[in-house]
């Protein structure tokens, strides 16, 4: 492996230099070589970038987003200096300032919050990936109302893998790509993680194994499937319960594993006019009872030589019973309800496909099982000679998040891998280090709002039941401006960004000072209800004051959103920057070890901007803020850099893991070492310890892992987990709803706690086409993001933009023929929000009530320094303009998020439609929402790079 991070290459016509850092052109956190070349004035450049082959991650693969990075980091669009409004918002008019004069103005409008009121800064945060970081300063400074991106992404994904088995697809696991028999991927766009998928996919195929694709839309990963299920959107969670329907019916289920590793043995108390009927019977010690199938007796789950039942009935006092969770499991999934003929007029799945994919995972667990010769010992003391896997993997994303229904859906697709015992299996669905971590090792969320005082924990984590919502003292009213974690969204364990703007405008349930975000788009593409959060942000009261009285915004480029700022804070590029991707918070670790990276500057600004981390730290010490500022009042850390390498959560245990203590002899716990940020250069940018054999499957009861996980700082202690088939808190919450508990829900709120929030996984029809007159919006409408973009940075790319220049409406050949549609015809799409014109493509392979398009490629006039009539502009176009942030009213003065009702995930892929054709005179794109001004300037009509090197 090359050590070196700067070697000189022989030809003088490829590079002088190369250094090694980690991509930022989508979250997969690629290796790549950046080379660097001296231009006339003697002034590196970049020439080219490739891919690192000695990553653990991409080994060498670089997608096209990768490759484009030199434009990225040469974008017109790139901010300049600190600048500070002087025209109306949204206008884009800017004087620029020093960045003294913007720290300065920034201190002096949040120091007052802090001492009177913290809760009236909101601060969140999108795509970064330093959420360790910004969380830590925000609960510092005090204030509870602290996000990212995730509520607005894939909280469903993470809180429903987690509240479940301890961790969750794509950050926090992988499937067995060199073991598995049988691969089922779901709602998976080309933009998460593509390399590494790109790469299992090419071992499953080399292997002749099965790939099938669960999606409404048939692009990438599905193109290549050998088998596509072109799903009806939103149903994905009652496919897979009739495939759960099928398998209990021909007692295809690993019967051991359950009883291992699961709560299914668990007794469920069943009483109904009980106050706790439908929670687990425990012990005085608080231990949940188990069924002794050999003594007939109940003890404690945990105790030694047990064998647990998982059918039968106990009697208790005062007449009452108990049975086990999967008698209940069983009894709810073995309903006709769930028949493949039942529910195929529901999915668009036809029943035979149905019942055959489900004797195809039932062949591939049972009869292809995988045999490992590696002895391993559980957390109970037993020894076990051999890893025995069920090789069947699942992997799914947003395309099953981003649904009203779908925290329920992720637990139903986590159900189906663990009664076929495939989790952490050889085979099956893998834990990535620092997972598995089960709620019980999880921080709960923390709230508050004390002046000068900073919160007692995190603001995101996970909610045990709902005596720890954070709710004032009239138990209704929520803490936090996104209303997360309050009878809203009990369960959000990521926040609601979607609602943040919407909530502030309308003072509900209260008006802040100061909106602060960073990398968060939230006028354009990341929000729903483009049109009117834009309209929020610049509305004034009867004062003539902005209803929102401060924004204040940091981005590395001119977006959509920087038109409404007051202050602007410019950030570098992600090759101008310190960046730590760390275990504390999303690191790149693969199964097989534990890893983490950095990204340096291997270029200097030529511009007067800073990293946003190192900005975040200078304000936390001009606040005064004690984690960031010595007894002496001087700051704690002199910038990002260091606090990456100086900065402890906890004795021993900081940002980056590699090369800790003072010689950089340690790994995971150490001192802080001065020279780590060095150490991880000369390694290419990263950090890699190898799992040891004996703790590579089965991590979630496996004792060697648990020590080795101690040992590297990842847990303090062991940590039972015990899958959690039956979900005891969404229990809690029911039986407030049902009035037999304390806190009770309003009255408003009370149904939709009882529909929704079933302790085993569980469908419902997606709200908004609940909501609707069908008849008028018979469509269902995606947006997905392409493999060449990755949000709006991506689409703004010089040499990313000629792959999509613009994006059109995909339409259903069906649907064009019963409107008169054409290939570069126009279209209206309806919704009961609003209209979009849009142009059209004809595509077959793609269900056939669904129309789809890209996603992030229409731009607003004047952003990102396009110019006037850039095709973003004016063929591009977004969905989000007709999602609406609010469910459609439903005659009772209430309006509900559009949101998953347990987890606050923004529902856009809920959204229903009609479709018109439109005339095609003007051929432009509606809405055109004006233009802004263009603070950076705009550019020539060719952006030209790397003439020098042509000569």
């Amino acid at each position: 492996m090359t050590t070196d991070s700067q070697r000189v290459n022989t030809s003088p016509h490829v590079s002088d230099e190369i250094r090694k850092t980690t991509c930022y052109m989508c979250a997969c956190r690629c290796g790549i070589n950046v080379h660097l070349r001296n231009d006339a004035d003697g002034k590196p450049k970049i020439r080219y970038i490739e891919g690192n082959r000695d990553h653990p991650i991409n080994k060498g693969v670089l997608c096209a987003k990768g490759s484009a990075g030199i434009m990225q980091h040469y974008s017109p669009a790139r901010l300049k200096a600190p600048m500070k409004r002087i025209g109306e918002r949204g206008e884009g008019k800017f004087e620029e300032i020093s960045w003294d004069e913007a720290l300065e103005l920034a201190t002096s409008w949040l120091k007052p919050i802090r001492e009177k009121d913290p809760k009236k800064l909101a601060f969140f945060t999108g795509r970064d990936q330093s959420q360790s970081l910004t969380g830590w300063w925000a609960q510092n400074f005090g204030t509870p109302n602290f996000a990212a991106h995730g509520g607005f992404c894939s909280v469903n994904m993470a809180a429903g893998g987690i509240y479940t088995f301890g961790g969750a697809f794509w950050e926090f696991g992988a499937p067995d790509w060199g073991k598995t028999e049988l691969f089922m991927i779901f709602g998976v766009a080309e933009d998460h993680d593509s390399n590494p998928i790109k790469l299992g996919l090419s071992k499953l195929k080399s292997r002749g194994k099965k790939i099938i694709g669960v999606n409404p839309v048939r692009t990438g990963y599905n193109a290549i499937a050998d088998e596509w299920v072109g799903i009806t959107p939103g149903t994905d969670g009652l496919f897979v319960l009739s495939i759960v329907h099928e398998l209990l019916k021909a007692g295809r289920i690993d019967v051991d594993y359950l009883i291992r590793y699961t709560n299914a043995p668990w007794l469920v108390i069943d009483d109904p006019d009980a106050k706790d009927h439908g929670l687990f019977l425990r012990d005085k010690d608080g231990n949940a009872q188990i069924l002794d199938r050999e003594t007939g007796k109940t003890v404690a789950y945990n105790a030694k030589g047990v064998k647990p039942n998982l059918q039968g009935e106990v009697n208790l006092k005062n007449g009452r019973k108990a049975v086990p969770s999967f008698t209940l499991l069983a009894k709810k999934y073995l309903d006709d309800r769930y028949t493949p003929e039942n529910v195929a007029e529901e999915t668009g799945v036809p029943a035979s496909q149905t019942r055959r994919i489900a004797a195809e995972i039932a062949h591939a667990a049972f009869e292809k099982e995988v045999i490992i010769d590696q002895p391993w010992t559980d957390m109970k003391g037993e020894r076990h000679e051999k890893m025995i896997g069920r090789p069947v993997a699942f992997h799914a994303m947003r395309g099953i998040s981003a649904h009203s229904n779908g925290f329920q859906t992720c637990r139903s697709i986590h159900l189906l891998q663990i009664l076929i015992g495939s989790i952490d299996s050889p085979g099956g669905f893998r834990f990535k280090p620092p997972y598995p971590r089960p709620v019980s090792a999880q921080p709960a969320p923390h709230g508050g709002n004390i002046p000068n005082t900073p919160l007692k924990g995190p603001q995101l984590g996970f909610m045990r039941g709902p005596e720890g919502l954070l709710l004032e003292e009239d138990g209704v009213t929520p803490q936090r401006i996104d209303k997360a974690f309050s009878w809203d969204a009990p369960m959000s364990s990521h926040g609601l960004m979607h609602m943040v703007i919407a909530n502030a405008h309308a003072r509900d349930p209260y008006g802040i000072d100061v909106l602060f975000m960073y990398m968060a788009n939230m006028s354009w593409n990341s929000s729903m209800n483009s049109s009117g959060v834009m309209k929020m942000l610049t509305d004034k009261d009867e004062n003539g004051e902005y209803i929102i009285p401060k924004l204040i915004y940091s981005d590395a480029y001119s977006s959509e959103m920087v038109a409404f700022a007051d202050l602007i804070l410019p950030d570098t590029t992600y090759l101008e920057r310190h960046d730590a991707i760390s275990a504390l918070d999303r690191p790149i670790s693969e199964p097989e070890a534990l890893c983490d990276a950095i990204r340096w500057p291997v270029i200097e600004p030529d511009r007067d901007v800073r990293g946003f981390q190192s900005v975040l730290l200078d304000l936390g010490a001009r606040l005064g803020l004690p984690a960031m500022t010595n007894e002496d009042g001087t700051p704690k850390f002199k910038d990002y850099a260091d606090y990456i390498q100086n900065h402890e959560r906890k004795p021993g245990v900081g940002p980056l893991l590699g090369w800790r203590g003072k010689d950089g002899s340690k790994t995971g716990r150490g001192e802080p070492n001065p020279n780590q940020i060095d150490a991880y250069i000369k390694n290419g940018g990263f950090s890699e310890t190898h799992v040891p054999a004996e703790a590579l499957y089965f991590k979630h009861a496996n004792a060697a892992w648990q020590n080795w996980a101690i040992e590297m700082g990842l847990q303090d202690a062991p940590v039972e987990n015990v899958f959690q088939l039956y979900l005891e808190p969404m229990r809690k919450f029911q039986l407030c709803a049902e009035g037999k508990a304390e806190p009770q829900p309003p009255e408003t709120h009370r149904e939709r706690i009882l529909n929704c929030f079933d302790p085993l996984p569980s469908w419902y029809p997606p709200f908004e086409g609940a909501s609707i007159d069908l008849s008028q919006f018979p469509y269902h409408a995606l947006t997905q993001r392409p493999a060449a973009m990755y949000h709006s940075w991506g689409s703004q790319n010089a040499w990313l933009r000629q792959i999509h220049g613009h994006n059109p409406m995909f339409i259903p050949g069906e649907i064009c023929d019963e409107v008169g549609l054409k290939d570069d015809d126009w279209a209206y799409i309806i919704s009961h929000h609003g209209k979009i014109k849009v142009p059209v493509k004809r595509m077959n392979a793609v269900n056939g009530k669904t129309l789809w398009t890209w996603n992030a490629i229409g731009k607003r006039k004047g952003a990102w320094a396009l110019s006037a009539k850039a095709p973003e502009t004016e063929k591009g176009f977004l969905l989000n303009h007709i999602i609406n942030e609010l469910l459609p009213p439903k005659g009772d003065g209430h309006r509900w998020s559009n949101s998953d009702p347990i987890t606050g995930q923004a529902a856009w892929f809920d959204l229903r439609v009609r479709v018109e054709k439109a005339p095609a005179e003007d051929e432009v794109s509606q809405p055109q929402v004006g233009a802004q001004n263009n603070p950076v300037g705009t550019p020539d009509q060719t952006v030209e790079y790397g003439k020098e090197w042509t000569k």
